[in-house]
């Protein structure tokens, strides 16, 4: 069974936990941020909630265990309610990636502290919960920022484009869903995801070292 897993049997419950809550955060910060600008939708369908049950999505959390990426329930949203829909837009796509990044630093920041309090090397359990607390999150936080539908990035740039490419965006856009699976589940991947895990999670864990380093280590 463990073969077809992105992740070894023994870490399951730490990676089950990790989404959970980074999913949650990541679907209830969008909620926040479109109410904060005026647009309710997800406040009146149960979304502006931290309740894990309102976020999951079931096929992108096993696709996550399964294969190392993966997706929650998209929030929605309607940008007409939008005093100002572009900016709006950008800060309530880009307010999920975010949130995920602050998580990792928070992980990152808690995992120094148990270090320097002389916990977490004597602990195998703690070290393995923070390692992909961290990594997942950052994992997640790059992963929505890629230019492609249904994720964040893509959004991003529909909310920056001129009016004529947006409207194009919008008639592409299936065949964009179509794309980005053909993408992470052929070879193609090596491209696309495998950057993601070789050189974009160690760089961003590289940079959290740089920041909190000095005053733990």
């Amino acid at each position: 069974m463990e073969q077809f897993l992105a992740f070894p049997l023994q870490q399951m419950p730490f990676v089950v936990i990790t989404l959970i809550i980074a999913f949650t955060i990541h679907e209830f910060s969008h909620a926040f941020i479109a109410n904060l600008f005026g647009d309710s939708t997800a406040k009146n369908e149960g979304r502006l909630t931290l309740s894990p049950i309102s976020h999951l999505d079931p096929f992108g959390t096993l696709l996550l265990i399964i294969a190392g990426f993966g997706w929650a329930r998209p929030v929605p949203v309607n940008p007409r309610n939008f005093k100002r829909p572009r900016l709006a837009g950008v800060l309530v796509s880009i307010a999920g990636p975010l949130s995920n990044l602050i998580l990792a630093f928070i992980g990152t920041l808690c995992f120094y502290i148990l270090i320097y309090a002389q916990v977490a090397p004597n602990n195998v359990y703690l070290y393995q919960f923070f390692n992909l607390f961290i990594m997942l999150n950052i994992l997640l936080f790059i992963f929505n920022l890629l230019p492609f539908p249904p994720l964040d990035g893509y959004r991003i740039l529909e909310d920056l484009a001129p009016t004529n490419i947006r409207i194009k965006m919008k008639q592409y856009e299936s065949y964009g869903i179509l794309l980005f699976l053909i993408i992470v589940i052929t070879p193609l991947d090596q491209y696309v995801i495998s950057p993601i895990y070789n050189q974009g999670i160690p760089s961003v864990m590289g940079l959290f070292e740089r920041i909190l380093g000095p005053f733990f280590l």
